[in-house]
Parts: structure tokens; C-alpha cells; sequence
């Protein structure tokens, strides 16, 4: 008999497997960045909490003047999830302090995150989605008919589908530069050119796939104007994917683009990532699911916190799904634990989808597991006939 588990403990049901680096290791830059977070965090007032993000502020703002290589490092060696969530956030109002620094008019610079579920038609066969789109004119005309940028009308975006590498932190210094309206040099020679290199869409025939990709804009407006405040996609949603479909998809291959809202940079990173992982749950799930209910009926879910090398942070979540019928023919999703995730969020999210799913039979699996079956040297999964021993059920 397996102990029901009351929904509200979710968080602490399962630990989080990550590895996090040691505070004593950091360099002395870094380790004093992480004392001031963690100040902040327990400070007994707002008002002296306060007055720590200032000073973690105004050191990131120098950071952003640097090499971003030098940002990724510091949230590298982050000691934990509560130190780098508030780092996160402390840098992002940097950012905004770094925009709002410009004088007269300035661009402000912006991402859409583009979640892609692709496909190719046949049993066999490769094809490459280049990673632009023919048409951005197209694109910009949906989002200023239906004011997607807080009505703005100056803006564009280029015509590359770009990874989340092309504006993650080590390329946030030199993408916060674009706030500021390019200048001739003295000597009269133009800025460096501002441009993003596509990243292709690699599929493969007998399986649909899920993509994080970003459409990269520039809006003309006063410094400190708000035109990403609204943070929802509206009436150009459904348009943008029908359009982006026709744009990508040709000879066989099949594109659903999901586009979320305009975001500044950092939080549409997080944004995208979170939602690319919803996505390819969602998928793994439904396939799964139908698969086992045609064949030997309910399925049994359970998930579970691994040690992996070669995940995010050294851990992951699973998702096994498995019938009492057929226990040995389990299927698993891998699913990342990013920098800024809490373990019972991404806990939460796998429950809410398997509810949607009419799933009944769920069980978190407490502990931290190793990557590798010890007897078979596959992927661990666990499975209806060896749950361990205290594993909780939700029902």
C-alpha cells in the first residue's frame, strides 16, 4: 500500500538532483555577489533588503559593460536555486538600467519565443529547415495590426529563427549595445553590423520533434518605454502560426509554430524554455498514453529525480508511463531542471498534465536515483513492478 499524498506536498515529494557548485570554490568577484543575494534574501526588512539590490545591481551593470562570457560564468557557479533566481531577477532590472540610460530616442530590443513541433511526412528520411523566414515583413504586419507591442507601430524583426545561445547571457552585453541608436565612429566608419545567424531545424521522418527558437526584433521608442508590459499573446497568435506554417513548412514537412509574447531578452529565455519542456511533455505524454491505452489499457505514471552527466546542472526529472499489463514495455521522458527552475514546479507541471491527461495512478518517487540501471546499463526507469518502497500516490 502506497501512501496517498495530499497535493499540497508536492514541493518536498521529490528532491532536486542537481549538483551545485561549492561557494568556497568561487572567485572572490562571484563569491561576494552570492553573499549579497543570500543578505538579501534573509534580510529582516524590505528596506534593507532593498538596499543590498542596489549594490548587486550596480555590479551587474558594470558586468554588462564587459564580456559576457564572464556573466554565464557567474551564474555558472551560483551555489543555489534561491541565489540565482535573485541574481536572475536583480540582473534583469540591470538591464533595464542599461536601456534606460540612453538619451533621446533608443531602440528597444526585444524576443519572441517560438515553440516549434515539427514533423516529416514518410517513414524514412532527414530534411533541414534552413532557420529563416522568407516573409518578416508578413510577421511585423500581424503584430502592429493587432498592437502587439503596446500599440508601437516603429519596429522590426529580422528574418532569422535564432537558438537561445544568440541571446543568452554571454551574448547579453553586446545585444544590450543595440539599445543604443548606432553612431558613425569619428573617422566616419559605420558600427559593426547587427546581426543574428540562423539555427536550422534537423528533422527526422517517424517522429514529431520540439524546437526552441526566437524571432529577434528592435522597436523605435523614448527610453523607459514600456512596450513589452503586456506580456500575453493576443489576437496574432493564431494568425502568426498560420503564417509561419506556410512560410516553413514545404515538401513534406509538417510546422506547428507556438509563438509566446514579446519579451525582453533575459525573461524570454526562461520563457522559452520552460515552454519548450511544457510542449515536449505535452507530446511525449498524448503519444505514450494512447499508445498504451490501445494496446493493454490505463497506464500507470511515476516520476522520479536522477543523477544524469550529461543533464542541466548534473540532474533531471522522469516521467515513466507503464502498464501493470505490461510493465516492461515503460516509456520515459527526460524531463530539464534550467538554472531558474524549482523541482516542484516542473513537478507541478508533469502532475497538471497527466490530470488533463485522465491520468489516475501517479506516484512521486522520493529520493535521488542514479542515471543508469545497474542491471541493464540503460536509462533508469521506474516502472509498476519496481516502484520503491514509500513511493506516494496522487489521486
Amino acid at each position: 500500500m502506497h501512501e496517498k499524498m495530499d497535493p499540497m506536498t508536492t514541493l518536498a515529494a521529490v528532491p532536486d538532483p542537481r549538483v551545485f557548485p561549492d561557494i568556497a570554490a568561487a572567485p572572490a568577484a562571484c563569491a561576494e555577489l552570492f553573499a549579497l543575494a543570500d543578505a538579501s534574501l534573509t534580510a529582516e526588512t524590505g528596506e534593507r533588503s532593498a538596499t543590498i539590490d542596489r549594490r548587486v545591481r550596480d555590479a551587474l551593470v558594470q558586468r554588462l559593460a564587459g564580456d559576457g562570457r564572464l556573466l554565464a560564468r557567474l551564474f555558472a557557479a551560483t551555489p543555489s536555486v534561491a541565489v540565482t533566481r535573485h541574481l536572475w531577477r536583480q540582473l534583469e532590472l540591470a538591464c533595464r538600467d542599461v536601456a534606460a540610460a540612453a538619451d533621446g530616442i533608443a531602440l528597444t530590443v526585444f524576443a519572441i519565443p517560438l515553440v516549434i513541433v515539427a514533423g516529416l511526412d514518410g517513414a524514412t528520411g532527414e530534411a533541414v529547415v534552413p532557420g529563416v523566414i522568407d516573409d518578416a515583413v508578413k510577421i511585423v504586419d500581424l503584430l502592429r495590426e493587432h498592437g502587439a507591442l503596446g500599440g508601437n507601430r516603429t519596429f522590426g524583426i529580422a528574418n532569422a529563427l535564432v537558438g537561445v545561445d544568440a541571446i543568452d547571457l554571454p551574448r547579453l552585453p553586446d545585444l544590450l549595445a543595440w539599445h543604443r541608436l548606432p553612431e558613425r565612429s569619428p573617422d566616419g566608419v559605420s558600427p559593426p553590423e547587427r546581426a543574428l545567424a540562423p539555427l536550422p531545424l534537423a528533422i527526422a521522418a517517424g517522429r514529431e520533434a520540439v524546437y526552441l527558437r526566437f524571432l529577434v526584433g528592435t522597436a523605435l521608442a523614448k527610453p523607459g518605454a514600456d512596450l513589452l508590459a503586456g506580456g500575453v499573446v493576443g489576437g496574432w497568435g493564431a494568425p502568426m502560426t498560420h503564417e509561419l506554417a506556410r512560410q516553413l513548412g514545404h515538401g513534406g514537412i509538417r510546422v506547428l509554430a507556438l509563438p509566446r509574447a514579446p519579451q525582453r531578452l533575459l525573461p524570454a529565455v526562461a520563457q522559452g524554455r520552460a515552454a519548450q519542456r511544457e510542449v515536449s511533455a505535452q507530446l511525449f505524454a498524448s503519444n505514450a498514453i494512447r499508445r498504451i491505452r490501445a494496446s493493454v489499457g490505463e497506464p500507470s505514471a511515476l516520476i522520479s529525480a536522477h543523477r544524469a552527466p550529461d543533464a542541466v546542472g548534473g540532474g533531471e526529472l522522469r516521467l515513466s508511463l507503464s502498464s501493470p499489463f505490461e510493465p516492461r514495455d515503460a516509456e520515459g521522458f527526460r524531463c530539464p531542471l534550467y538554472p531558474l527552475d524549482r523541482v516542484g514546479d516542473a513537478v507541478a507541471m508533469l502532475v497538471d498534465l497527466l490530470a488533463d491527461c485522465r491520468v489516475t495512478d501517479v506516484r512521486l518517487i522520493g529520493g535521488v536515483h542514479p542515471d543508469r540501471d545497474a542491471a541493464t546499463g540503460l536509462p533508469l526507469l521506474f516502472k509498476s513492478d519496481t516502484i520503491p518502497a514509500g513511493a506516494r500516490a496522487l489521486h
